[in-house]
């Protein structure tokens, strides 16, 4: 049985790639940060574990309540958009660290504690980032903060990936997708994500290291 583990499965795409997994047959390792949250996910057949990527301490903790694992597939779900302004108006100090610290510093956390578990596997492990984070793309500077931010992240694991040739390390554009932070009237829906992705990380081989996909198995061409 594979193992895998998501990294912020309470609500909309890490709930539902905790849904699929547990369908396929998958050990599932989900983390969360409320108990409420926790306790839905061991309804759902999830080891639940608590954690919250902008608390530092709790990051800090997370190797060791994955002691001795070997994930075949981990996912790092977790981000925040904050502010949609445009580059006319500046971002706060407290929404720039909010974002930053939820999109790019917990990922760089995550990423020396989990990444080797899944080197021990020749996993795989998909970062959520999004296709406004692409510089090679940009055409807009609406959510400017959230783009900077997924830029960022796309930068933390196209790196990262040199310090870990054993797993395969990919960003994942998940789609505008039906869930808090897209709306209701976004056009892909949490199942239709998750289902894609999944797809996607099911054919990645490590001619794929640090790539960068749409969750409809598109391969962006330039970051």
């Amino acid at each position: 049985m594979s193992t895998t583990l998501i990294i912020a499965a309470s609500r909309g795409i890490g709930l539902e790639l905790a849904r699929q997994a547990i369908d396929a047959g998958e050990r599932v390792i989900a983390t969360a940060r409320s108990e409420t949250a926790l306790a839905q996910l061991r309804e759902l057949g999830a080891q639940a574990l608590r954690l919250d990527v902008a608390d530092v301490a709790s990051v800090s903790g997370l190797a060791w309540q994955l002691d001795g694992e070997k994930i075949d597939t981990a996912w790092y779900v977790a981000g925040v958009i904050c502010s949609r302004a445009n580059a006319t108006q500046p971002p706060t100090r407290e929404q720039f660290d909010s974002v930053m610290h939820t999109n790019v510093l917990g990922a760089m956390q995550v990423i020396p504690q989990v990444v080797p578990l899944v080197e021990s596997a020749g996993g795989r492990m998909a970062f959520i980032s999004s296709a406004m984070g692409l510089i090679g793309e940009v055409g807009s500077s609406g959510a400017w903060l959230y783009r900077v931010s997924k830029a960022a992240l796309n930068m933390a694991v196209k790196s990262a990936q040199a310090s870990y040739p054993g797993a395969t390390l990919v960003c994942l554009h998940p789609g505008w997708v039906q869930t808090d932070m897209g709306g209701s009237s976004a056009p892909v829906t949490a199942v239709q994500s998750a289902a894609g992705m999944r797809r996607v990380m099911a054919a990645v081989t490590p001619q794929d290291q640090g790539a960068f996909f749409s969750y409809d198995g598109q391969r962006a061409s330039t970051w």
